[in-house]
Order: structure tokens, then C-alpha cells, then sequence
């Protein structure tokens, strides 16, 4: 049953007043709880090599707004407009389709290259003077008004007016192509008493006063989503205005605007403000924006934030830390390189959840960073509904808010694929990786990505094949649960087996392929942590010791941080393999090493040498061995000192020795 919208309104505000908001509560809570609350806009360039293609291609919006009389009571909702929009044409083209609400949007005239136009179930169908070759631009006026009707994107009470619109709220205040893989340059001209204060999209590039009356004029010289566009303005506006310095050469400014209530306090953010830039500026790089901005907003901002670009949305009073964090890093991810469709959201959630909680880390140290993940991955873990990160079917029909923004995938989850991938290919790939992403000014830089986009951006800058990672975390629900065996069997001349069966039982998702490290403990003292590739179910790992072993451990350090499940001991070994015996003489050894292994029938053998890391430095591939005693040299000139693991893989079954190689 669908509440009456004061009721529903009531209902969250006493279910949210019991919330308690600390200065520990995470960015992300407050960013999706923000998005749940507001409800759903119903409805159903500058793109990556993914992105969904239309017939044309908005490039610039010129919004001219009168909105003078909606800051006094009784508070009205109605305005008028004009908005002119440059388009390019991507094929033979004799009218445009646009977005308009027919609810909240009254069209009352064209003009330019518009002949005429249908407003008919919130489509603007415009007819054009005459048929546009494809490359050509284009332009059409439009003359609007908007009604006095609440509709969950115009907002206006007690001098406020501001606008709020994701997922598809642009269209409910401006005619408009809004999808968010249609990124557009923008001029907001807004006429308002003299004593509001008005920010939006970019930089002020004018304001003019006359009596009573300011005319602003904010222009964003880089293309924005429908959805990040935004007005945020009140009568008696507090404005402060902090200027970051960027590190690197040319060592320009940008100006931070902190729109604020009467009786609040943003002087902790507004210091914090320049350590985080300095902060994101070493991961990503340069701020990709003119200027950035926040603002608080009234109470019908219920909760959270929204990260409108260069201005985001704050709720009343809520000078966060972890909030601003997290609204900050959408600057990049999210504003800068914006989801193509909703089912690339990850693109932008994800990223901000996670390099929040390396914020924390930065500020408090690693370990709280690993606490915040780990703590993000429980509540994915306890609240799971079931559903995949990405659905291809959210790219032309977004679920509704409650799925779109679920906390515990589309924050929680997404967060911890992203602390995975960078398990899989360690810190320098990662960043590299990341950093690479954020600077392509060829296909994401200042545009729209996929999913698909995304990765293969991070085959080419790892030189590896990652589709398998991505494609099972955030196109399967659900996670691994584990069923672990191991044994240990002393053999002879001192000697150990450690037996690993590598097991998962899920009934609800396929096998998901992941790297394990295993750690093992010694009788004597000391441990050896291994790494493998795990690649298929029920796997058995064999190991051989020189001393006895007396305790493992399956990934101690909690990098997959996705699972459930248990590892336990048992009293026979897992698995007697056909491989009796594995040598490697000399060991250490500086130039060459011999590996022998004898076999006790036919069989497929691969033998692997890695480094500590997992990366593959040898592969036999797989050879047919006839039953006896084999050997098999390894040249190691050109590896640096180390420890390195010798693997002989025969069917599902690995058996691996330490190799050291001490130099020449």
C-alpha cells in the first residue's frame, strides 16, 4: 500500500530520529540512507566505448530560471524558464526526444531549430525545421513553466529552494536528455531576491545586483549528468570559502565553497578539507573540477548527502567527516568518470565506500582501515539479500531505490570488491591501475564508463586478464562458503606433507576463483605463508616440509573478505597423490635447479614456479609423463634472491616446494 507522502515522511523521520549520528557513523550510511529515503523518480557526447549511443548527443543546457517569488511564503513552486539546448546529431535526425514531466513541467513555446513539438507521457517529442545530417549541431529553445506541484526533485520552504535528482529527477524541473551517459556543459542563470545566496554547477562567472534583485550566472565549463545538476540556495546563506593549493606544478588554487545554516559549524571540514584533497590528489590525481563546494540543506533533505558536482548536498547540520569523505571522492568517481547507465552504479559507490575507509586509514592507520572493511564486509554478510552488484537489465529500467541503492550491495559489498581486486594484484598494480583509470582523458576522463569499460581499463594497466575477478563479484550474487580440509603425514628422513583440500559449498553462486594464502606453523617455531591459485573446486594443495607442522591457518590475513565457511583438521591426510616424492637439487641454488618427481601412472603434469606474491615466473604447460622417475632443469639466472614455490600440478592435485635461490 502506498502511504500518503506526509505520512511516509513522518514514518522515516521516527524511524531515522532513533539512528544515532556520531562523527563514527560512515560516509556511505549516511549517503545511502540519504537516497533510500528519497523516493523514487519514476520514469523510466561524453561516453567510454561502452556507453549506450541515441541519435544524438545534448552538448550544452543554457537554463534561464525565474524563481524570485519562491523564497517567500506561502512558498511557491512555480517558476519560469527557458532552456536552450546545443545538440549534436549522431544519425539523420527530424526531431529530438527529451524528458519533460508532465506532472511538474508545462512547455509553452520553441524556438530555433525546434518547428513544434508533443508533450505526451513525459516525453518532449520536438519537431525540428528540417532534417540534420549526422554531425551536425544543433539548437532549440524551449519556454517553460513549472507547476506548483511537489515533485521530489524541485524543493522550496522557508526561503530554501534546491534541487535533488538522482537517479531521474533533472526532467522534473528542466526539459532534458536525462540519462547519465549523456554528460552536457551547462549555464544556470537563476533570478532571486537580493538576499539569498545561490550556487550551483562550476564557477560564478557573474553576479549582479540591482535594488532588490541578484541575477547569478554559474557556468560549468566540464560536461555534468542530468542528475548531478544542481541548485542549492537560501535567504541569509552563510558562505566561506577555502583555497587548496595542488601540490604538483602549475600549484593552482580551487576555491571549496561551504554553503551553511545560521547556528552550524563547518570549521572541522573546512581544515580537513586540505589534507583529504592533498590525500586524494597522491591516489588519483589532479581535482577535476574549476571549484568544489558543499552545502546543508533543510529538513526536506532528509538525510545523508548527494554528490552534485562541484556542489554537493549535505543534510541540516551534518558536517561530517566520514560524509564529506565519501561525498568528496565522488568528485572523481561519480562526477568526473560518471556510471554510463544504473547498472554500472558500482562505479561510483563502490569507489566512494572504499577510499573513504582509506581516508580512515590514513588518518588513524592501516588497521582501522582494515577494521572499517572488515566491518563493512559483516554487514554485507548479515544483511545480504541476494542480488548481484550489477543487473544489465538496471542499464535501461533502474529498480527501484531500495534496490538501486541497498546499502549492504550497493555500498558494502561494492566496497569489498574493490579492497579484493587490490588483494589480487597488490598495492603498486592497484594504484597504478586506479590512478591510470582516473587520468584516460581518451575514453573516461571527464566521461561516462561501463562496467565492461572498467575492466578492460584494468587488464591493460595490470597486464593481466581480470575479467574472471570482476564478472563473478559483481555479476553473481552472493559469496564463496567454504569447506576446508587439511591433514599433515610425516614421511621419512624427517619430512612433512601438509595436505589442503580447498572446498566450496555454496548452493546459491557458482565457484568463484580466488587466490588463497594459507599459513602454516611450525613445531620449532616460525610459519610459512603460501599463496596459490585456487581455480576449481575441491582442489588439493600438497606441500612438503622440512620440519613438523602444527597448525593452519586458511587466509589469515581476511583478504577475501567475502566469504563464510570453515577450515578444519582431519586425522587421515586429505588426499595420498599419485606423486610420490618432489626434489629440487641443489636448493639453494644460484643458476639452475633440477626438479625430479617419480609417478606411479600415466598422467598430465605441469610444473609452475612463482614468487611469494603468486605471479607465474615459469610454466611448463601440461606434458604426458609415463610412469617412473622424471627430472627437469629450471633455469633461474635471472630471478633476484629470494624464496620462490615450486609446483607440480597433476590433475586437481598441487604439490609445492619452497625453492631458494641465493644469487650469483
Amino acid at each position: 500500500m502506498k502511504l500518503p507522502l506526509f505520512i511516509s515522511a513522518l514514518l522515516l523521520t521516527v524511524i531515522f530520529a532513533d539512528a544515532q549520528i556520531t562523527e563514527t557513523t560512515q560516509g556511505s550510511e549516511f549517503c545511502a540512507h540519504g537516497k533510500l529515503m528519497r523516493p523514487r523518480q519514476e520514469n523510466s557526447g561524453q561516453r567510454s566505448p561502452n556507453s549506450p549511443r541515441h541519435t544524438f548527443d545534448v552538448l550544452n543546457y543554457e537554463l534561464d530560471l525565474d524563481i524570485y517569488h519562491c523564497y517567500a511564503s506561502p512558498y511557491p513552486r512555480t517558476f519560469t524558464a527557458s532552456n536552450i539546448i546545443t545538440f549534436l546529431t549522431d544519425t539523420l535526425l527530424s526531431s529530438i526526444k527529451l524528458n519533460a514531466d508532465q506532472t511538474s513541467l508545462q512547455i509553452n513555446a520553441m524556438g530555433l531549430a525546434a518547428d513544434s513539438f508533443i508533450h505526451d507521457q513525459d516525453t518532449l517529442t520536438i519537431i525540428l525545421n528540417r532534417v540534420y545530417q549526422p554531425g551536425e549541431i544543433a539548437t532549440v529553445s524551449i519556454e517553460y513553466e513549472h507547476l506548483d506541484v511537489p515533485d521530489l526533485a524541485f524543493y522550496v520552504g522557508n526561503g530554501f529552494v534546491f534541487t535533488d535528482c538522482e537517479p531521474q529527477g533533472a526532467r522534473k524541473w528542466f526539459p532534458c536528455y536525462d540519462q547519465p551517459y549523456d554528460k552536457a556543459t551547462l549555464t544556470l542563470r537563476a533570478k532571486v531576491p537580493a538576499n539569498v545566496k545561490l550556487g550551483s554547477n562550476g564557477s560564478l562567472a557573474d553576479s549582479v545586483t540591482v535594488n532588490d534583485t541578484t541575477w547569478y550566472t554559474w557556468v560549468s565549463r566540464d560536461p555534468v549528468a542530468t542528475y548531478l545538476m544542481v541548485i542549492s540556495s537560501r535567504v541569509d546563506y552563510n558562505l566561506d570559502i577555502v583555497y587548496w593549493t595542488k601540490p604538483g606544478p602549475p600549484h593552482d588554487t580551487l576555491p571549496i565553497r561551504f554553503y551553511y545554516n545560521p547556528g552550524e559549524n563547518p570549521t572541522q571540514i573546512k581544515n580537513m578539507i586540505i589534507p583529504l584533497a592533498d590525500f586524494f590528489y597522491s591516489m588519483f590525481g589532479d581535482h577535476p573540477f574549476e571549484k568544489d563546494g558543499f552545502a546543508t540543506l533543510n529538513p526536506q533533505f532528509m538525510w545523508g548527502g548527494m554528490e552534485n558536482q562541484t556542489l554537493t548536498s549535505l543534510c541540516q547540520g551534518c558536517w561530517y567527516s566520514s560524509l564529506i569523505t565519501h561525498e568528496f571522492a565522488h568528485q572523481w568517481f561519480g562526477d568526473m568518470i560518471t556510471c554510463a547507465t544504473w547498472a554500472d552504479l558500482w562505479l561510483n559507490e563502490g569507489f566512494a565506500t572504499y577510499f573513504e575507509a582509506t581516508w580512515t586509514g590514513q588518518v588513524n592507520g592501516q588497521q582501522a582501515y582494515k577494521n572499517q572493511m572488515i566491518g563493512n564486509a559483516s554487514y554485507y554478510l548479515a544483511q545480504n539479500p541476494g542480488w548481484a552488484i550489477s543487473n544489465p537489465a538496471w542499464a535501461t529500467n533502474p529498480p527501484a531505490n531500495s534496490t538501486l541503492f541497498n546499502y549492504a550491495i550497493t555500498y558494502m559489498k561494492a566496497s569489498c570488491v574493490l579492497y579484493m581486486y587490490r588483494y589480487v594484484v597488490g598495492d603498486s598494480l592497484f594504484f597504478h591501475s586506479i590512478y591510470e583509470y582516473a587520468n584516460d582523458t581518451v575514453d573516461f576522463r571527464y566521461k561516462s564508463a561501463t562496467i565492461p569499460d572498467f575492466i578492460e581499463k584494468m587488464n591493460e594497466t595490470t597486464g593481466q586478464e581480470l575479467n574472471w575477478f570482476f564478472e563473478q563479484w559483481l555479476f553473481q550474487p552472493n559469496h564463496p562458503v567454504y569447506n576446508n580440509s587439511y591433514s599433515f603425514l610425516e614421511l621419512e628422513d624427517d619430512k612433512w606433507n601438509v595436505y589442503f583440500k580447498a572446498s566450496q559449498v555454496q548452493t546459491n553462486a557458482p565457484f568463484f576463483k580466488m587466490p588463497i594464502e594459507i599459513l602454516i606453523n611450525f613445531k620449532n617455531g616460525g610459519d610459512t605463508l603460501i599463496r596459490v591459485a585456487n581455480d576449481e573446486n575441491d582442489q588439493v594443495f600438497v606441500f612438503q616440509f622440512d620440519q613438523e607442522p602444527v597448525a593452519l591457518t586458511f587466509d589469515p590475513g581476511n583478504n577475501i573478505l567475502l566469504k563464510q565457511g570453515t577450515t578444519v583438521a582431519g586425522s587421515d591426510p586429505v588426499v595420498i597423490p599419485n606423486t610420490r616424492e618432489i626434489q629440487i637439487t641443489p636448493n639453494p641454488a644460484s643458476t639452475r635447479a633440477i626438479v625430479s618427481f617419480s609417478i606411479e601412472t600415466k598422467m598430465p603434469v605441469r610444473v609452475l614456479l612463482t614468487d611469494i606474491s603468486g605471479k607465474k615466473l615459469i610454466d611448463t604447460g601440461i606434458r604426458n609423463y609415463m610412469p617412473g622417475f622424471h627430472s627437469l632443469p629450471i633455469d633461474i639466472r635471472n630471478y633476484p634472491s629470494g624464496a620462490y614455490l615450486l609446483t607440480l600440478q597433476s590433475e586437481n592435485q598441487l604439490f609445492t616446494k619452497k625453492l631458494i635461490v641465493s644469487g650469483n
